[in-house]
């Protein structure tokens, strides 16, 4: 899930910040009073602009996904290449095996990492990318399970989920950023307290929504156990625990080189017992679907 959560999360600040600027400069929010700050207007202010900057952001995502990758979306009445009409295939019948009733976007992205991910705003309008170094260096069987964690991802609507995740996120991060930023108004010159108050606000937002991330990469690392499963009943233990040893043995032969993801629901991405990390040890999601 590394570049999906990457896009999201940057486009969610993004919006977030924005929002705040916009409303701060207009004068919005009403929770300042003469008495200091009304703490249910501020936390009913939060919840307005944390859920509408997570709600975009879900809107955005597929859109985003493929402007910033580059993802090729293959027509389905006309597919250009085997490769194209292949990936196409397998998403299909693993998305009509899964009870999608709409079938996903299929793309491809030129990349010479071996990944692919999912996203979009709900399992009507998805979409499912696999990249140029999957194709070539993995074969048939693992390309199908890689192909069916992604579409285990839109079957258990992470995407929404995550949403409303960041959603509550985003309000307790609008709320302390507010009231940090109120507090430090509070120890410089009455005139410069509005300037103060607006540049903290910022700051603070920024900083909150960096350790509120952490919330949102422990529910990445939890959620990708769930996709493993979901693929493996989808494809096939033995395709889906091939497909996680292919990119173990994958990523055992560049070790050195730069192969962390920053991703969508992607199949690999940042890895490790770091609380940044986006997927859990490949060790421990073998270890955890063979136990299931």
């Amino acid at each position: 899930m590394g570049k999906r959560i990457f896009y999201f999360l940057l486009t969610n600040v993004l919006v977030l910040v924005t929002i705040s600027i916009v409303l701060s400069l207009l004068g919005g929010g009403g929770y300042i009073t003469a008495n200091g700050i009304d703490l249910v207007a501020l936390l009913v202010f939060s919840a307005v602009v944390g859920f509408t900057g997570s709600f975009i952001s879900l809107a955005m995502s597929r859109w985003m996904a493929k402007m910033m990758m580059g993802v090729k979306v293959i027509n389905p009445d006309a597919p250009q290449s085997i490769h194209e009409r292949d990936v196409l295939e397998k998403v299909y019948r693993l998305s009509r095996a899964a009870g999608l009733t709409h079938m996903p976007e299929v793309g491809i992205y030129n990349s010479p990492e071996v990944n692919a991910f999912a996203t979009g705003p709900s399992k009507k309008r998805s979409l499912v990318a696999v990249s140029t170094g999957l194709l070539s260096e993995m074969d048939d069987d693992a390309i199908e399970g890689v192909i069916a964690h992604e579409v285990a991802h839109i079957a258990n609507g992470d995407m929404v989920t995550m949403t409303l995740l960041q959603g509550v996120v985003n309000t307790f991060v609008v709320f302390l950023a507010r009231i940090a930023a109120w507090v430090a108004s509070r120890f410089v010159k009455e005139d410069l307290a509005p300037i103060v108050h607006f540049i903290a606000i910022i700051v603070f937002q920024i900083a909150f929504s960096i350790l509120g991330s952490l919330v949102v990469f422990a529910y990445s690392r939890h959620r990708e156990f769930h996709a493993d499963r979901g693929g493996a009943d989808l494809a096939g233990r033995d395709k889906m625990t091939h497909a996680l040893q292919s990119l173990k043995a994958y990523s055992q032969r560049i070790q050195g080189g730069d192969n962390t993801a920053i991703s969508t629901l992607k199949i690999s991405g940042k890895r490790g017992k770091s609380l940044f990390s986006t997927h859990p040890d490949l060790d421990e999601r073998i270890k955890r679907l063979n136990q299931a």
